[in-house]
């Protein structure tokens, strides 16, 4: 319903035969780099602000470069890229464009190891400079990285402090700046460990080159650099001289899924878009796990190594499965149906069991497969309900009587449509709220004026701006009797901090409404108190923290605070009564039993720096809006 940004999506591909290999089988040698192509656009999902592809070659010669990088900004950064990458070759003859040898001796990006990336800021930093993927260069060809990243760190301050205190200085304040200072300066001191055990061992020159490069293990580089890291990632790099990584964090909070045959390895944020890139089954792509890395040599030899220990429980993103991610993985969409025949019991409820004066709908378009599996617990509910009654007439039915029973039917129609996507070029505040407001379209005629209830699915709600400007208001023009907007994900309360764009307090809607009733119950002591307590421990390590902020919704029931977003969200003049019904945490985690990671909805942050932020935001908020 509001758009949630998030923090990027990644792609990797290790080619592991000569380009020559992929002109002879599928007629050009451009095989990875179309692959690249394809996966990210299939992830184009994860970021539209920006994107970025590097691509090595594994034999260039002294003086030819072997490393390339793209970046643009905007929607359409993709279709940039890689139209720039393309412009190289489009002055070529038809002989030379089909030419494997001529390409890797004279061709940029024409390699076997790429890397691709799409970026959302989630930070509050923006510009080509954010864009990964990020360089650091090199005359020895091993030293040389780049670097990109599904990530966001919590501690970067903590981070910064040590690296500048051992003498590095990083070019810019910014997370992956400092992730890349960190892991080239450990990659460095691994180059100069082997230079020295190559001279002891009496190498020279070249031969030094050669053995450093067959023998770096970028494996004992990320076991220095990454234990610090607080937070949720998925990291990949290339160096020059040919080895490639991916990493994840050890609380498996951000997602990454691998492929490998005898051609080529495949990285990505997403199952299905390596399924649908290379046309393979979901049972033959193998998810990363926490704390793991897959790191494959010069030679295209692969191998999984654990990092950092797997923190127990692993917390991967619940959001992923509810919002982010594709719906077409087969799992995510079973979990997605899951989520909406759960809500079945509490919208009864809402619906006073009137289930056949009621109409079902969604907002399109994330929380369509949630409404999928809506419909289809409906259904059950119906059939059993039938069942009920054709047992209870006691003697044959009747043909009349059994068609009366049968003919019940679950009634769906789509209500909503999201229309075009409206512009923000007036400034005037009247006519920007009424230009709000047309954001979403309603199907005229859909239901029953005064009679129909109208119960409408999507699959969060974070802020509700759009419910309050655009969709209550314009639902409320259909007259139904009652609107029952639903949630198919339980209530967002707390920031996140692992790459979601939702990390102050005040623009949650469920935080607005639990102040409300704090205030409007003269509870503004549970402020008073929570915030005192959070100011009392900034001192502490971040691992002695506590979430104080959980105690400013303590003294109300869910229910207390939906019915209290409602009086919040509600448009005045609207007719139509209007509820809201939220997914319990109980039934997320039944839906969605493998990744229990829930702190925007419980608090419980997977990390210490999560807690650490958001006492901070807490005291933040209550410091521009009190007087303690």
């Amino acid at each position: 319903m509001e758009p949630l940004k998030h923090e990027c999506g990644v792609a990797m591909i290790r080619l592991l035969k000569p380009l020559e290999y992929y002109q002879e089988k599928y007629g050009t040698w451009m095989y990875g780099l179309n692959k690249l192509y394809l996966l990210m656009e299939k992830q184009h999902n994860r970021g539209q602000e920006g994107a970025g592809l590097a691509c090595v070659k594994l034999q260039a010669n002294p003086g030819e470069e072997y490393m390339f990088r793209e970046r643009a900004l905007g929607s359409g950064a993709i279709t940039e890229i890689f139209g720039t990458v393309q412009n190289h070759f489009k002055d070529l003859t038809e002989e030379e464009l089909h030419d494997a040898e001529y390409a890797k001796q004279c061709l940029p990006f024409a390699g076997e190891l790429y890397m691709g990336h799409l970026r959302y800021s989630t930070t509050g930093k923006s510009g080509l400079s954010y864009v990964h993927p990020f360089l650091r260069r090199n005359n020895w060809r091993a030293k040389n990285l780049a670097l990109c990243g599904n990530f966001n760190l919590t501690n970067v301050d903590e981070i910064f402090a040590d690296i500048t205190a051992a003498g590095q200085h990083p070019r810019k304040y910014a997370d992956t700046y400092i992730m890349l200072e960190q892991v080239g300066h450990r990659l460095d001191r691994e180059v100069e460990r082997l230079y020295t055990e190559c001279k002891e061992e009496g190498r020279e020159g070249m031969d030094i080159t050669q053995a450093i490069e067959e023998r770096i293990d970028l494996a004992n580089v990320l076991r220095t650099s990454s234990p610090t890291w607080d937070g949720g990632y998925v990291i990949c790099g290339l160096t020059g001289s040919g080895e490639c990584f991916a990493v994840r964090d050890p609380w498996g909070i951000r997602p990454g899924f691998w492929y490998m045959d005898e051609e080529i390895m495949v990285l990505a944020s997403e199952r299905p878009v390596i399924q649908t890139a290379l046309n393979v089954p979901a049972d033959s792509i193998h998810e990363l796990l926490p704390g793991q890395a897959i790191l494959l040599n010069k030679k295209g030899e692969m191998r999984l190594e654990q990092i950092n220990a797997a923190k127990q429980p692993v917390q991967a993103c619940s959001f992923e499965r509810i919002y982010f991610s594709r719906g077409s993985d087969v799992d995510i969409y079973r979990e997605r149906k899951t989520l909406g025949e759960k809500l079945v019991e509490p919208i009864l409820k809402a619906i006073d069991n009137d289930v056949a004066h009621t109409v079902f709908s969604f907002i399109p378009n994330t929380a369509e497969v949630a409404f999928y599996g809506l419909l289809e617990g409906f259904d059950n509910y119906l059939n059993e309900l039938k069942v009920k009654r054709i047992e209870a007439l006691g003697h044959r039915a009747s043909h009349q009587e059994l068609e009366e029973i049968l003919s019940q039917r679950i009634r769906s129609e789509k209500v909503a449509i999201k229309d075009i996507k409206l512009r923000t070029f007036i400034a005037e505040g009247n006519t920007r709220n009424d230009l709000a407001a047309h954001v979403y379209d309603i199907t005229y005629g859909s239901l029953m004026p005064y009679r129909d209830n109208l119960v409408i699915i999507d699959d969060s709600i974070v802020r509700g701006t759009t419910l309050k400007q655009s969709i209550i208001s314009i639902l409320d023009r259909l007259h139904p009797k009652k609107i029952v907007i639903v949630s198919s994900s339980p209530q967002v309360r707390y920031p996140d901090y692992y790459g979601i764009d939702m990390a102050s307090m005040e623009q949650f809607i469920a935080f607005k409404a639990a102040i409300a009733l704090l205030e409007e119950r003269d509870l503004q002591s549970v402020i008073g108190e929570a915030y005192r307590k959070s100011k009392a421990q900034l001192g502490k390590p971040k691992e002695e923290m506590v979430n104080y902020v959980k105690e400013i919704y303590a003294p109300f029931t869910d229910q207390e605070i939906a019915a209290k977003m409602v009086e919040l969200l509600t448009p005045a003049g609207t007719q139509a009564k209007v509820e809201i019904v939220y997914q319990t945490l109980e039934g997320l985690h039944e839906a969605c039993p493998h990744h229990e990671g829930d702190w925007y909805f419980s608090g419980d942050y997977p990390t210490p720096g999560g807690v650490k932020l958001v006492n901070q935001a807490f005291i933040n908020y209550v410091e521009q809006e009190y007087k303690f």
